[in-house]
């Protein structure tokens, strides 16, 4: 759609005023947008309402957003000055969860979500569609023979900075970074309870979108072995983050056993990493009265929306 991407991050009192509570505070949500690789620039404490003087300010030629309307706490349509001035532009949304979804999906506390999606149902996820979505997220780059490949493996459930921190760190022990990501019944036979709360085609597209990965291995197993330090290319290290307790395999082996044997395994720190899945799905529990409320609010205000829109399709 252009040359240049700059995204505005609304501010944590702007989205309490309009939406409701946010999940993740301002600054987390800020690098996190700065870590997908199709950002180049993050503006922060941007208004919920698109002025032509704020995309005048960052020389911005157009506004691009989904094709569902987004409401002012009034009911007012957000972009309906920049539509007005012809200067909007839509493009579909992708199909798949929203943070209200994924807020329900822990308020409920249920597994439902991962039913959808097993080792032999791959195109079950409304978040994948196709193949096609894959290939569009990747960035298509090959490992060449004089690169050092690293790995590293886990969940990533709902992706967050803490993982965009940890991705970073690890990318610049080598040249090219290989990410294996667990697939659902794994997740679930070793961290317990409801997880994961994003189902594994969910999780790797969230990964794909970071900058600092160049390839995944969707479905990969808990214990590094053979094949993932050779099939896909050859990797030169397997790194883990120092301070976290890795759960042992289902047969109670150390999953890095191999890569230890061999000389390859290395434990990193990230400095002022400490967002973790865990205090994601604490914070939705400790303040679930307001969630709650939220989501409620939320499905209200897209019905509202929705008529709205169908508004405006019928006047096309």
């Amino acid at each position: 759609m252009g040359g240049r991407l700059v995204v505005g991050v609304h501010s944590d009192a702007e989205i309490l005023k309009n939406k409701g509570p946010t999940v993740m505070t301002e600054k987390e949500r800020y690098d996190a947008v700065a870590a997908c690789k199709w950002v180049d620039q993050v503006v922060p404490n941007a208004p919920y309402l698109t002025s032509l003087e704020w995309m005048d300010k960052y020389n911005c030629d157009v506004c691009v957003h989904g094709d569902d309307i987004t409401t002012m706490a009034d009911g007012t349509d957000c972009y309906q000055v920049v539509k007005d001035a012809g200067r909007y532009w839509e493009c579909k949304r992708t199909q798949g969860v929203s943070t209200t979804e994924l807020v329900g999906r822990m308020l409920l506390n249920t597994n439902e979500h991962l039913r959808k999606t097993t080792s032999t149902a791959a195109a079950q996820s409304p978040f994948l569609p196709t193949s096609q979505k894959i290939v569009q997220f990747s960035n298509g780059k090959e490992a060449k023979s004089s690169d050092r490949v690293v790995y590293v493996s886990g969940a990533f459930d709902l992706f967050h900075v803490g993982h965009t921190e940890f991705l970073k760190r690890v990318k610049q022990e080598g040249d090219y970074l290989l990410v294996g990501i667990h697939d659902d019944d794994v997740v679930n036979k070793i961290m317990g309870s409801t997880f994961p709360i994003m189902n594994l085609h969910e999780r790797a597209l969230s990964v794909l979108q970071c900058k600092y990965v160049d390839e995944i291995i969707m479905g990969a197993p808990y214990s590094v072995t053979k094949d993932v330090l050779n099939k896909i290319c050859k990797v030169a290290i397997v790194v883990g983050e120092s301070g976290i307790v890795y759960e042992p395999d289902l047969n109670g082996s150390d999953p890095f056993k191999l890569p230890k044997e061999l000389g390859i395994y290395k434990e990193v720190e990230v400095e002022g990493n400490n967002l973790s899945t865990e205090i994601i799905i604490d914070r939705i529990i400790a303040n679930r009265k307001l969630y709650e409320a939220r989501n409620k609010r939320k499905m209200e205000k897209a019905a509202l929306e929705e008529r709205m829109l169908e508004e405006q399709q019928a006047k096309k």
